[in-house]
């Protein structure tokens, strides 16, 4: 298991466009996936768990991943939330 803090640069914050990329980017691991924010912690490949978080730009949140294939998981989901 694999867990890298992040703080989100996103200009608009985690909203539905870049929400669904994220949730696309997931689905492609066979990693589990998870978005730790404060006491929640949400299924990154479930479109629904993933807007409840509704992040803003600048926001710290955890992404967690375990599998096969967990370092590649990371990088994907790391990519999509810090390009601005």
């Amino acid at each position: 298991m694999i867990k890298k803090p992040i703080t989100l640069k996103l200009r608009d914050g985690l909203e539905a466009r870049p929400i669904a990329l994220l949730v696309q980017e997931a689905n492609q691991y066979s990693s589990t996936v998870y978005i730790e924010v404060e006491n929640k912690k949400i299924n990154a490949k479930s479109i629904m768990g993933m807007m409840s978080l509704q992040l803003g730009n600048g926001e710290e949140l955890t992404v967690v991943a375990d599998g096969d294939d967990e370092a590649d998981a990371i990088q994907g989901v790391e990519k999509l939330l810090v390009t601005e």
